[in-house]
């Protein structure tokens, strides 16, 4: 199935904010990032200006006009005058990362500061474009429009050489290896993310590539599916009654062979229904790293009709 213009756009913000984040990390060092991932970095922001911005400048904006967008003033507008910003940025930030790429150290302070301010406009652009202007744009468009956007997002690709975003993705990616970025939950505090563990409205247990339990989440709350430490290091298969063992081994070496992607019952406790869901762990290279469980309790999902969009009494 082929992406929507609004998803390959988004796409292109995500990658853009990881390679910030990963520069963001290497910068704030007193010593600055290795020379040779600034070079990489100015590689990247090239595809930022010359390729994601013309594609809405070139396909996305024109027909938002078209359809009584006014270009002066408004979300468009907005938008038009940050690309312009962030162009006068990268002719500072260029020059000086090129300088710094080959061995100018002392072009590290202005750089940074160049950096920052480049990626600060950025990230705010973005989230402008993901939340004000996207959806509005959604609405306006029909679907021969929202085609064409499309098309026009390849024809722009298509002119900086075969495969230019998969190219510069893989860029962005070295970008992200290199500078080692961590993932998001190494911001949290261990207290605070098992907090939000236990504040789901699912229950989780995790079984490791050996098939033993290594977690459950709300272990001082009430539980649809009782659960003591003694789990804690148990092989799976001990957790289930013998007519289910056949299931039970079938899901986790179809998870192993990279079969299935999830596997889900649905079952009636007492008048509740009650959703168990299994999902492969994959690290990022795809390689098996255990299993998680999710049993939640949905019988007042299904009882909803209608919508309510205001806040009930508590």
């Amino acid at each position: 199935m082929s992406q929507r213009w609004d998803e390959l756009l988004k796409r292109d913000h995500e990658v853009t904010e990881r390679v910030f984040a990963a520069m963001e990390a290497k910068f704030s060092a007193a010593d600055g990032p290795p020379p040779a991932l600034v070079g990489l970095l100015v590689d990247y922001l090239h595809y930022v200006d010359r390729c994601h911005n013309q594609k809405e400048e070139l396909h996305l904006f024109p027909r938002l006009e078209a359809k009584g967008m006014p270009r002066q003033g408004g979300p468009l507008g907005v938008m038009l005058q940050e690309h312009e910003r962030a162009q006068q940025i990268l002719s500072r930030l260029v020059p000086l990362a090129t300088d710094y790429a080959g061995g100018g150290r002392q072009a590290l302070p202005e750089l940074r500061a160049a950096f920052g301010e480049y990626a600060s406009l950025c990230k705010d652009h973005f989230w402008k474009e993901n939340d004000i202007l996207y959806p509005m744009a959604l609405r306006m468009l029909g679907d021969a429009e929202a085609a064409a956007v499309v098309a026009g997002i390849e024809e722009v690709e298509a002119s900086l050489g075969a495969g230019t975003r998969e190219r510069y993705y893989r860029i962005a990616q070295e970008i992200v290896d290199r500078a080692e970025l961590r993932d998001l939950s190494f911001g949290l505090e261990r207290d605070v993310l098992a907090a939000i563990l236990n504040t789901l409205p699912v229950e989780l247990s995790f079984i490791d590539r050996e098939d033993r339990v290594r977690y459950f989440s709300h272990e001082h709350g009430e539980k649809i599916f009782g659960r003591t430490r003694g789990a804690i290091g148990t092989e799976v298969q001990n957790c289930h009654p013998p007519k289910s063992l056949h299931l039970v081994d079938q899901i986790l070496a179809d998870f192993k062979a990279g079969r299935r992607d999830v596997a889900e019952f649905w079952i009636d406790m007492g008048g509740r229904m009650v959703h168990i869901r299994y999902w492969p762990v994959r690290a990022e290279d795809g390689s098996y790293l255990g299993t998680l469980e999710t049993v939640q309790d949905v019988t007042s999902i299904r009882q909803l009709t209608g919508e309510q969009r205001l806040l009930s009494a508590a």
